[in-house]
């Protein structure tokens, strides 16, 4: 008989997506069932989730009604869309309304977004608790800051159920002041440093730390790291104090969605027996990009956040090394108003060598997957990271920093990896340009030697970035949690 969970998240590929939680939603049901655990996915009804459940003129049909969700009525929707099991909580005074999922359009943290994310999770306990008829759970999944009440309202439920967290990027904590406490009908003693109470105020991912029975994150040396005062955000003690029920499971990637002999986004596609139609992606990112045509050195990518965790600003303090080895740049993404001026700065100073496009297009990205000899991923601090295994994945050999999921999933072509024919990338000592550059050298230096980078190619695409690995942990580790407690 199968192990059924419950998991609970504020976005879902293919439906609602701001970033990597989303795709890891989206794709750990699927490599679980192979393991015969059966996921169904409680998400937000946002206005694209209805829309999307109600197209071809369709109703959705609610298997329960709340007449009050904090403030307003809110219906429990079962829905089937692309061969997930989801709920969706379509509560529309929290989630019905123009603007990002967490943002309104002018990029300002919605007011009530302790509210909204209460809301969800108090529905995630009560349907895990047995509030929706014929559905029975046997372990709910929380992901993120804003599922973290889950696990609270779950242990004061009437039934017992165990909890299992994954912390997916410990810097978002969801950290609201202490007048919401009251709104959240929880007893009075979970305000409390032993419950959610976080410097005064009520912490969501507070919460979930401490009150979840298990708690993982998306690699090993990331759960590691989160227990040090300099990647634990305040919240390091706590989670040294439970380091016996703290896993890290490394995340994969769909292989399906993600297949470069496959993708319909590319111009040429290709595989690990033959990637020379990559010439083709890369001629075509340069016809479009308006990049210098010449093939001098590398073309580099950097995909992402423009953001300070990402490393961006240490990219652009290395186009001296990109530039010194006859290498060409691209920068795709959208973040911070200062580094997306100095990006757009560095492409006006850099004609033909340099181009950006602010924002995010899916063809891009993948084109650039498809054609980019490497991808740039020089985050400060990774939990994980998908960029870097899309990368491995289409031959776009990863530069990344040794922090996180990035060195979990990348060997470092040394000397010594070369030697042995085991290196996948290029590493460099976290926030530190200097570094980055000298990786940025010494992959210009193998792009120089067909042979050389044509193995270290051949290595990447051979790494295993799927979830098959990851997925029989997590399965191990929730058919434990399902355990009769005493």
């Amino acid at each position: 008989m199968a192990l059924s969970v419950l998991a609970v998240a504020s976005e879902c590929v293919p439906l609602v997506k701001t970033g990597g939680l989303a795709d890891v939603v989206g794709a750990l049901p699927r490599a679980l069932a192979a393991h015969g655990v059966a996921v169904c996915t409680l998400i937000p009804g946002y206005t694209p989730v209805m829309a999307a459940l109600g197209q071809g003129g369709r109703e959705p049909r609610a298997a329960r009604v709340m007449r009050d969700l904090f403030g307003g009525p809110a219906r429990i929707v079962p829905a089937a869309i692309d061969g997930l099991d989801l709920l969706v909580l379509d509560a529309p005074h929290l989630f019905a309304r123009q603007g990002g999922l967490y943002q309104d359009a002018a990029g300002t943290e919605w007011e009530d977004n302790g509210v909204r994310f209460a809301a969800l999770g108090a529905a995630a306990a009560f349907v895990a608790g047995g509030g929706l008829p014929g559905r029975k759970f046997d372990v709910l999944h929380a992901h993120d800051w804003q599922a973290g009440l889950a696990p609270a309202y779950l242990r004061f439920a009437a039934r017992r159920l165990a909890s299992l967290f994954t912390i997916h990027n410990l810097a978002f904590q969801g950290k609201f002041p202490a007048t919401l406490f009251p709104r959240l009908g929880l007893p009075a003693e979970s305000f409390a440093t032993a419950g959610l109470e976080y410097y005064g105020g009520v912490g969501f991912m507070k919460a979930a730390l401490w009150f979840a029975d298990h708690i993982s994150t998306v690699s090993p040396s990331y759960a590691a790291e989160i227990m040090t005062s300099r990647f634990g955000m305040g919240l390091d003690g706590l989670l040294r104090g439970r380091e016996q029920v703290v896993s890290g499971i490394a995340n994969g990637i769909d292989t399906d969605a993600w297949n470069p002999a496959t993708d319909g986004q590319l111009v040429a596609r290709f595989d690990a027996a033959d990637p020379t139609p990559r010439a083709a992606n890369r001629a075509a990112l340069a016809a479009e990009l308006g990049l210098d045509g010449s093939e001098q050195g590398p073309l580099f990518a950097f995909i992402g956040r423009l953001a300070w965790q990402k490393g961006i600003d240490l990219v652009l303090e290395s186009i001296p090394a990109i530039a010194g080895s006859g290498g060409r740049l691209v920068i795709l993404g959208s973040g911070e108003r200062e580094l997306e001026e100095r990006c757009r700065w560095a492409a006006g100073a850099n004609p033909g060598r340099i181009a950006v496009f602010i924002g995010y297009s899916e063809r891009l990205a993948r084109l650039l997957y498809g054609g980019a000899d490497a991808v740039l991923v020089p985050s400060r601090f990774e939990p994980c990271g998908l960029t870097q295994l899309i990368g491995l994945r289409y031959g776009a050999l990863p530069i990344v920093a040794r922090t996180g999921g990035l060195a979990d999933t990348v060997i470092d072509a040394n000397q010594a990896a070369l030697a042995a024919g085991t290196g996948t990338g290029f590493m460099a000592a976290p926030d530190d340009a200097a570094m980055l550059g000298q990786a940025i050298r010494r992959a210009a230096a193998a792009w120089r030697e067909p042979a050389t980078w044509r193995r270290l190619q051949a290595s990447a695409m051979a790494s295993d970035v799927s979830w098959r690995r990851s997925a029989g942990e997590y399965a191990r580790l929730l058919r434990g949690l399902a355990q009769p407690r005493a």
